[in-house]
């Protein structure tokens, strides 16, 4: 388990970045034949990330029903997704081909985000690396990045959390 970070931290990332939301919810929980699969499909692309740093994923955060995934840009995701020697490929053939026409059973979903350089902030207090501060770098959140408006590079006011 993660050492917690007993103070206030905000995480920097050099350069723009991506982030990825993806998740699934089951419609209906009776066709365990049709979302087992989909959910266990996730473990094994997740551990071929970690293993392949190169692959442009920075890190990620799973929670129940969410990913979070955080990618050096949209061409290392989608590189990725479409390249069908890796694990995602096969499984999003494979799911297209056990929904057929039942769609309605299970749902999918994505979205995608670009983040440019600077125009993010992020803030933690008293926990482990968390989010983009797995990504990214943790550093304090005090002098000119002691407010969430600081930490977006903005001089007026004082927006603080």
């Amino acid at each position: 388990m993660a050492q917690v970070i007993p103070s206030r931290m905000t995480a920097e990332i050099d350069g723009d970045f991506v982030v990825f939301l993806i998740g699934m919810r089951i419609n209906k929980f009776w066709k365990v034949h049709k979302w087992v699969p989909v959910f266990l499909a996730m473990p094994p692309m997740l551990k071929e990330l970690q293993a392949h740093p190169e692959s442009g994923c920075l890190g990620y955060i799973q929670t129940l029903g969410v990913i979070v995934q955080y990618w050096r840009s949209f061409e290392h995701l989608e590189s990725y997704a479409r390249t069908r020697d890796r694990n995602h490929w096969p499984a999003w053939m494979a799911f297209n081909k056990r929904m057929g026409d039942s769609r309605g059973d299970v749902g999918i979903w994505h979205e995608t985000y670009q983040v440019r350089a600077g125009e993010y902030e992020t803030v933690y207090s008293g926990m482990p690396p968390y989010g983009l501060g797995t990504a990214g770098k943790l550093v304090p959140a005090s002098g000119h990045r002691e407010s969430a408006r600081d930490r977006l590079n903005r001089s007026t006011g004082a927006l603080s959390t």
